[in-house]
């Protein structure tokens, strides 16, 4: 059985269904109502464009780049606070997020920032 969801409501709805299952076989009695906290959304983006990671570790604050060690650079944003994961060819993958608005929020941010920072260009 897997830990993942593919979004927010899917962990809502498992969560439900096992709640059911556990008051049909008696483990659970009725009226439970199930405290769920997201704890760490994990996401996966393209920029749809190359990008300067040599670049982007000298522009982007709160980095670590070693291209020996991991062929990613490890992102930590502040605002939203996310950690992203950037790679040579535009692909992400953002973690940490405790709502799903952070993550599009980061992607967006991050976008704007490497446009005026000249690690990504606007056009494919």
């Amino acid at each position: 059985m897997g830990t993942s969801a593919k979004s927010v409501k899917e962990v809502y709805a498992a969560v439900n269904k096992i709640v059911e299952e556990l008051q049909k076989s008696g483990v659970l009695g009725d009226n439970i109502e199930p405290e769920i906290e997201i704890q760490n959304i994990v996401a996966s983006a393209s920029l749809g464009a190359e990008l300067n990671l040599e670049l982007a570790a000298y522009a982007l604050p709160d980095v670590i780049y070693e291209p020996e060690q991991f062929p990613g650079l490890i992102y930590r944003m502040r605002e939203p606070k996310v950690v992203i994961l950037l790679f040579t060819t535009g692909k992400l993958v953002i973690t940490g997020a405790k709502k799903e608005e952070y993550i599009r929020t980061a992607v967006e941010n991050l976008m704007q920032t490497a446009i005026e920072k000249g690690i990504i260009r606007a056009e494919k």
